[in-house]
């Protein structure tokens, strides 16, 4: 990787401070790509992370572990370690249920963050950041996210000299999420765009955009169907409008706003649910129809309604599907009576929509980690350059930078680049050439980049070409400078597109 290679060239040829902090972007770039589920307190993160693993270890009730970082990365072993401020680590024990702890036992205000090493495949191609809410219970929560996430505006600025330790600006510089799942609920609030800047260094400095940020509407079950015109009174029809409607207030920060319920998610792919849980759901479903329904009316009249599924099981039901979960799951057995707790459990994670999360996770990052990362870690050169006291070096790396970005192979660097600079509006474009910037850069898709998704090869060749040359001709001919350099980067990108869709010559 040309980043990569940067880093060995010029570690050498800079102060061992400088030095060390390249060697922390080169074991980032070897690493699996992070990303940081962040959100407002009671948004349910920490029941998606749990979801998005596979495993309930994510402690979900408020409490002193809630109130820190926590990052859940693949490990042969299981274990957990408490992170302090001054480095030292200690080992924590699972709780009996297998969940890190709710309260750690230790003074918090002395940890830096928990590292959870799971034995988990998931882990393996992604690093899972569980933050604290935002508008958490106290400032240092947040100060604790910001820090870890390398967001902290004031950074200490003095250190030793001669230490081959990374300072607090460096190590900040460098220890940022390279991408950021953003969760909201169905009341997003006007400052949610404020709060999605405020993770601007969970991409190592650089802003959160539609190339590695996306957002869920969690808690989709909880919305209104009649609140919402056009849903029909379809509960999941109004989560997807909302979500729409999310997605136009919240971009350009992110690519796209999908409905979830993580609770089900987590329970159906967790291992919550259970074989019994499948046999108490079967028996709710040869209640007759009207009971039912008045049953469902809330959660209340559901564990208090007498009937022959013990109370204390129908609570239990509640607490890992919700009533939407169990209506579903009555209703998908009534339909298929010989359904299995199996077939069961995986109609629940499709209704909870799960999969499209992890799908769009798929497209937007994992497909991209490689372009992602090494823009993270250009970023990450760029600040611990800038940090250099010496003016030389700070020069050194920025040419080597420059020369970098000539490279053809560099491209995917300087389309990143772009895309960010026209999505934080610090390039100021026309509304339909921003959409189409947006477009072109946060899809790995080539018919989703082009707005042609499905489109025989023949065409989508043909419609790159014209908007390649439709680019180069823009740059040249009524663009500003800072336009201009915009469009010769988009021109450069429908041109490669081009090239690697067009019929092969005879």
């Amino acid at each position: 990787m040309s980043v990569a290679n940067l880093c060995h060239r010029l570690q050498s040829q800079v102060s061992a401070r400088t030095a060390a902090g390249f060697a922390e972007v080169l074991r980032r770039l070897g690493a699996p790509l992070q990303v940081a589920v962040a959100g407002r307190i009671k948004s349910g993160k920490s029941t998606l992370v749990n979801a998005l693993i596979g495993r309930r270890v994510a402690p979900t009730d408020i409490g002193e572990c809630t109130r820190l970082v926590t990052r859940f990365q693949y490990g042969t072993v299981d274990r957990v370690e408490i992170v302090f401020t001054d480095g030292r680590k200690q080992v924590l024990p699972f709780a009996s249920d297998g969940m890190i702890p709710a309260e750690l036992g230790v003074d918090i205000d002395k940890v830096s963050h928990i590292e959870a090493y799971l034995t988990n495949a998931v882990l393996q191609g992604m690093t899972v950041i569980d933050t604290p809410g935002l508008g958490s219970l106290d400032a240092a929560s947040v100060s604790r996210t910001e820090q870890l996430l390398g967001a902290a505006k004031h950074r200490k600025e003095e250190d030793e000299e001669g230490s081959d330790e990374l300072d607090d600006t460096s190590r900040n510089a460098v220890a940022g999420a390279e991408a950021v799942l953003y969760v909201v609920t169905q009341g997003v609030r006007a400052d949610d765009q404020q709060a999605l800047a405020a993770f601007t260094a969970a991409t190592a400095s650089r802003e959160a955009g539609p190339v590695n940020a996306i957002a869920v509407l969690n808690k989709a079950d909880t919305i209104a169907p009649e609140s919402v015109d056009g849903a029909g009174g379809d509960i999941w029809k109004a989560a997807t409008i909302l979500a729409e409607k999310q997605a136009s207030t919240l971009k350009p920060r992110v690519a796209d706003v999908l409905p979830v319920i993580g609770l089900i998610a987590e329970s159906a792919e967790s291992g919550g649910f259970t074989s019994a849980d499948a046999e108490a759901l079967r028996q709710l479903a040869g209640l007759d129809d009207d009971v039912l329904q008045t049953m469902l009316i809330s959660a209340d009249i559901f564990t208090s309604w007498e009937c022959d599924v013990p109370a204390g099981t129908r609570l239990r039901l509640l607490e890992k599907l919700d009533l939407f979960g169990v209506s579903h799951a009555v209703e998908a057995i009534r339909k298929e009576p010989e359904l299995t707790a199996g077939a069961l459990r995986r109609s629940l994670l499709d209704a909870s929509g799960l999969e499209a999360v992890r799908q769009r996770l798929s497209i937007v990052f994992a497909a991209r980690a490689d372009g992602i990362k090494a823009a993270a870690a250009l970023a990450s050169v760029t600040a611990l350059a800038h940090a250099s006291h010496d003016p030389a070096e700070r020069q050194r790396v920025h040419d080597a930078i420059e020369v970098l970005l000539a490279k053809p192979e560099a491209h995917q660097l300087r389309l990143l680049e772009a895309l960010t600079l026209v999505a934080s509006g610090a390039v100021d474009m026309p509304e339909d050439l921003s959409e189409e910037v947006l477009r072109v850069g946060s899809n790995a898709d080539i018919g989703a980049q082009l707005g042609k998704p499905g489109a025989p090869r023949p065409e989508l060749a043909a419609h790159a070409l014209e908007r390649a040359g439709w680019w180069r001709s823009f740059a040249s001919f009524g663009a500003t400078p800072a336009q201009s350099r915009v469009a010769h980067v988009v021109h450069r990108a429908y041109f490669l597109i081009w090239q690697q869709v067009r019929e092969p010559q005879s």
